[in-house]
């Protein structure tokens, strides 16, 4: 990832978390307390993910349609790195 600050896993890394489900929905904010209309699109990333003990717990965010768009690139390159190995 070009531009993170954070560390990259290497072949010693231990991963502590499980994804278990990854389900998400495009939905619509068509208003809210502050603005009578909004009408711009979003996604809505539900997760489910154990951690090393095996205790589950449920994950969500919002995202903006290019956010997401970035999201879904970065998972098909790890899928790519995932394939080599």
């Amino acid at each position: 990832m070009e531009g993170s600050s954070e560390p990259l896993l290497d072949a010693k890394s231990k991963v502590t978390n499980q994804l278990l489900d990854f389900q998400w929905k495009l939905g619509m904010a068509v208003s809210s307390d502050s603005c009578r209309s909004l009408k711009y699109p979003y996604v809505a990333v539900m997760l489910k993910v154990a951690d090393d003990s095996g205790q589950v717990k449920k994950k969500s965010f919002e995202m903006t349609i290019p956010q997401f768009q970035n999201f879904y690139r970065q998972f098909k390159e790890i899928a790519a790195v995932i394939e080599t190995v």
